[in-house]
């Protein structure tokens, strides 16, 4: 007999039609900032939790330039990417206390890129033990806490920081 692991929220994705746009360049313009996870909005680029995370607390960094390479950014436009890694490591820690980090960005299809076109790093808190049997024999990632309640603090431990 195998164990089964509800993932309800899942299906949602599963199901959806998947539309013509580009979520990094839609969501920003719909100015519904908490519906659509984005904790943090800068000059720009922009912080969001990702919707399908790999582990608690999982952020993505994207400009809000349409561009598929790194090299298409201005200076200014990296720098902000990068402070807003520093930020959104700092909030992590904060209200986490992750044992690490996996920061990368996958560019093309072939590296991976789930949103492809539109380039954004990925920051993914790691704690000891996370990494079980799960990935590995099921093909699963075990989630632990609800969506709403990680943006909640993460939000909140963001605007305490910038005070």
């Amino acid at each position: 007999m195998r164990d089964k692991i509800f993932a309800p929220w899942r299906i949602g994705y599963i199901q959806a039609t998947k539309d013509e746009g580009c979520i990094l360049c839609d969501l920003p313009r719909e100015e519904r900032d908490e519906e659509n996870l984005i904790l943090h909005r800068g000059k720009s680029s922009f912080i969001i939790m990702n919707r399908y995370p790999y582990n608690p607390g999982h952020l993505m960094i994207a400009p809000y330039k349409h561009v598929d390479a790194i090299e298409k950014l201005d200076t200014d436009d990296i720098y902000e990417i990068i402070d807003f890694c520093k930020s959104a490591i700092r909030v992590i820690k904060s209200c986490m206390e992750p044992d690490g980090f996996n920061i990368g960005m996958n560019i093309g299809r072939v590296a991976g890129a789930g949103i492809e076109g539109h380039i954004h790093i990925h920051i993914v808190p790691r704690w000891n033990g996370d990494t079980n049997f799960m990935p590995v024999l099921a093909g699963a990632d075990v989630i632990p806490e609800a969506l709403d309640e990680t943006y909640k603090k993460l939000k909140e431990t963001l605007e305490e920081l910038e005070r």
